[in-house]
């Protein structure tokens, strides 16, 4: 694709989506239409939806994959890095000097409070981003003719392995989305499932290669993106590897909250605790390589994407199964609360984000302003 732009405007434009892009994906597809589309027209409002559309059906963070493909339709393929990076990089680098900070081998007290209280609120964050997708995916399964049992079906598997198996829900969304692939289309499950699985076990390794296969799921294999992530890492991150403590991870996934850009650069905080700065760099670089990859070897028939029937269908099953696993996380994130102040925040956070539907944002920075005063006040901290 011929470049169009100057790369200096894509990469001031890009970076200052990704330094303003506070809200996760819905705001990010605003920004990025009022960019390429109403303010810019480098792009008409169809060709942005059949995008929109055609990322949502890719594994890994769709509004990543959709800033890199905008960026790739204004300035080829040296506009999708420099445009991909402007938007992605901000985060990462945001989220390591967080790290530095909160989850440092000593913090002050405040630090460590407005990390708990923060922390204590991602339960009720998970359950929004997850009723969020609620609507859309129900009323594309019904445009698709997808029995609602079996949309229920895959929504309670992710759901309850998100809740119970923790490294392995990504089999279970890749089973899912077998599944409806072959009652759609009447192919084998054998052979839908076993080339999948194989690679999947097959790939995990000791040392930094956990770090790297960990990533890889984030990167490569969250269907659904966002939120869906903070299962997949959950249990590699405390229980199998033990990089981080419950309330650690906790800090980690409310940084990747309060900052801008992608909410998968939360993996750059993982990293950290696993191997300092160069472990939260490796851990982001390996995580965001797909989504380039994506969109750099097949750009050119990307738009296509969306009327193929074999994405389409699988992502009719790995879909409402990543819905469910979101759901599912507050779970397990609920309970690694340890202080019983962190419930009634909880509990305040949910009232604020599901009934009075304040921003993420506000509500979580609200949470750690409540945690530092505990924290300073010598109140008891996890």
């Amino acid at each position: 694709m011929t470049p169009r732009e100057p790369l200096g405007e894509i990469a001031r434009e890009w970076l200052r989506i990704g330094v303003t892009g506070f809200g996760g994906p819905p705001a990010h597809i605003s920004l990025l239409r009022r960019l390429v589309v109403e303010r810019k027209g480098w792009m008409d409002a169809h060709a942005f939806e059949d995008a929109n559309a055609a990322c949502s059906l890719l594994p890994g963070p769709s509004s990543t994959q959709l800033a890199i493909f905008c960026a790739y339709r204004v300035g080829g393929w040296p506009g999708a890095i420099v445009g991909g990076l402007g938007f992605v990089v901000p985060a990462v680098v945001m989220v390591l000097a967080l790290s530095l900070l909160f989850l440092s081998q000593a913090p002050p007290e405040w630090v460590r409070g407005a990390g708990a209280g923060a922390g204590a609120a991602v339960a009720a964050v998970a359950v929004r981003a997850g009723l969020e997708l609620f609507g859309p995916s129900r009323k594309r399964a019904r445009a698709e003719q997808v029995p609602a049992w079996r949309w229920a079906a895959y929504g309670l598997a992710g759901g309850i392995a998100a809740a119970t198996v923790g490294p392995y829900l990504v089999l279970v969304l890749l089973a899912c989305g077998a599944v409806e692939l072959v009652l759609r289309r009447g192919t084998s499950v054998a052979v839908a499932v076993d080339p999948a699985a194989a690679l999947l076990l097959a790939a995990a390794s000791a040392g930094l290669g956990s770090l790297v296969w960990m990533a890889i799921k984030v990167g490569a294999l969250s269907f659904g993106g966002g939120f869906v992530i903070v299962p997949l890492m959950q249990d590699d991150a405390v229980n199998v590897y033990h990089w981080m403590t419950n309330s650690e991870f906790l800090n980690a996934v409310a940084l990747g909250q309060v900052t801008p850009g992608p909410v998968v650069a939360t993996i750059a905080a993982v990293g950290y605790a696993a191997a300092g700065i160069g472990g939260g760099l490796l851990a982001a670089a390996v995580a965001f390589l797909p989504s380039f990859s994506f969109i750099l070897l097949g750009g050119g028939r990307f738009e296509r994407l969306r009327a193929n029937d074999a994405a389409r269908g699988f992502l009719g099953g790995a879909g409402p199964a990543a819905i469910g696993a979101i759901l599912g996380s507050a779970i397990p994130l609920a309970g690694a609360l340890s202080e019983a102040w962190q419930a009634a925040v909880l509990a305040a956070a949910a009232v604020a984000l599901l009934l009075l539907r304040q921003g993420v944002v506000p509500t979580l920075l609200g949470a750690g302003a409540v945690g530092a005063a505990i924290g300073l006040a010598g109140g008891p901290l996890p």
